[in-house]
């Protein structure tokens, strides 16, 4: 059986919702009747008669024992634990910065756990009077909603008493199940001390949950969601908000009878997502800096995945024996090409990364002065800095950076294979001579510079 609760509608008072509810429940069942049926009338009497207004509410009060309302339940954790349930408004817990079902408020939908048959006494104290469901008001001993039920008071208290205890946990004080999760939780300092523990019992949020899962809804299939996603895809510009959930998984509560866990699970058909909670997985960091290091070329740029995968793929070119041609002369410059565009890469995300006269920190201070020039530029156009600014303005250092990059390429080509003068001096042309990428850089840089540095007294 799947029983649906469909959003209360709101009226001005509770004896009125309450009329409007029985009759509709009523119409249903007598549209029902078939007329050529011979007892007809008397199944019509004894409905006319179930749903009148006292009678109908005292077998909902017997009814409501086999049902819970709940917002933390345990069905969730395992379908056949048994034990208890709890019902706590989301306004009345504390008010904690971590998200939690507190930032609910009063803005939340409880949920129900027991028999599906007795779903309908839940539906009923769903309706809402003023925009206040009649168990929130019962549960606040509101006097309309008392005077709804009954117009003897007694009575009406009694009825009231036995409909708010679907919020209270059931006979026999809080307990657990073997089924159920449970946690040994240090609230003292002592963590060999069995006293400085707590036993807790999780329980499943489930009007918390049910609020996340409308959320996510919206956010992956909303009209307003697919707007957006669509002008990623055609790469338009888009005002609204794209709404991503990477890493989303879904679980399925209760199999094919989802109602067995909850009423608000049965509405979701099983569904609930999980959002990624993986830990981090660390990548070697591109932009680790040379501490007590007196090159880069050894920890920083040996790291970086495209400089591994060109000094790969140019060493295995060398060790093929390749014929003296142009075209291989052209594949090699390539992959000395795809070098220096790393270098070029390496000295920019420093430069972006780290604040104008870095390399003056004393864990810098063993890091070649050369070196220093090249991926410190702007501490040349620090006041204090004319020294530097000098050596950088002379242009002895891009050579010798030159020189550097020849050795620690030849360095690492070397093995099986021997070089002379000739490539050493290959690999320190090719950089020099790199109009679009290390010479540009550096033509640019040295405008800047002189700019800079006009008017400090040198």
């Amino acid at each position: 059986m799947k029983a649906e609760l469909t959003e209360p509608v709101s009226h001005t008072s509770y004896r009125a919702a309450i009329t409007a509810f029985l009759q509709e429940r009523l119409q249903d069942k007598l549209d029902k009747l078939k007329a050529d049926d011979p007892d007809r009338e008397a199944k019509r009497s004894k409905l006319l008669a179930d749903h009148a207004p006292d009678a109908w509410m005292a077998d909902a009060a017997r009814r409501v024992a086999h049902i819970q309302a709940v917002t933390h339940s345990l069905k969730p954790i395992h379908p056949d634990a048994r034990g208890t349930n709890l019902y706590v408004e989301p306004a009345n817990l504390p008010q904690l910065a971590e998200l939690g079902s507190h930032a609910l408020k009063g803005n939340f939908v409880g949920d129900v756990v027991g028999d599906a048959g007795s779903l309908g006494v839940y539906k009923f104290l769903k309706l809402e009077a003023n925009s206040r469901s009649l168990l929130t008001a019962l549960l606040a001993q509101d006097a309309d909603a008392l005077a709804a039920l009954h117009s003897d008071p007694a009575q009406a208290q009694t009825l009231r008493d036995a409909f708010v205890s679907l919020t209270q946990p059931r006979a026999g004080g809080p307990s657990s199940h073997t089924l159920a999760k449970q946690l040994y939780w240090l609230t003292g300092s002592d963590a060999c001390a069995d006293g400085d523990y707590a036993l807790l019992a999780p329980l499943y949020a489930t009007s918390l949950a049910h609020a996340v899962h409308a959320q996510l809804q919206q956010d992956r299939f909303g009209e307003v969601n697919k707007a957006a996603r669509q002008a990623r895809k055609e790469r338009k510009a888009h005002d609204g908000i794209l709404h991503d959930y990477p890493g989303l998984a879904v679980q399925n509560l209760g199999g094919t009878k989802p109602q067995n866990i909850s009423q608000l699970n049965s509405e979701r058909r099983g569904m609930n997502y999980l959002l990624s909670s993986l830990p981090p997985q660390w990548r070697i960091n591109e932009q680790r800096l040379p501490v007590q290091a007196d090159s880069v070329f050894e920890r920083l740029f040996n790291a970086r995945p495209e400089v591994r995968r060109a000094l790969k793929a140019l060493r295995q070119l060398l060790e093929s024996d390749p014929a003296a041609n142009q075209a291989t002369r052209l594949q090699r410059d390539d992959w000395v090409a795809a070098l220096v565009d790393e270098m070029v890469a390496l000295a920019a995300e420093l430069e972006q990364a780290q604040p104008p006269g870095w390399t003056l920190e004393p864990r810098f201070a063993d890091l070649n002065r050369d070196e220093q020039l090249w991926l410190d530029p702007l501490r040349a156009e620090l006041p204090d800095e004319a020294e530097f600014a000098q050596d950088w303005l002379a242009m002895d250092w891009p050579e010798a950076i030159g020189k550097r990059f020849g050795n620690w390429l030849n360095a690492r080509l070397q093995g099986k294979l021997q070089f002379g003068d000739i490539e050493f001096r290959a690999w320190k042309d090719e950089l020099l001579a790199d109009e679009d990428g290390f010479a540009q850089q550096l033509r640019e840089r040295r405008g800047r510079i002189r700019a800079a540095r006009k008017g400090v007294a040198v």
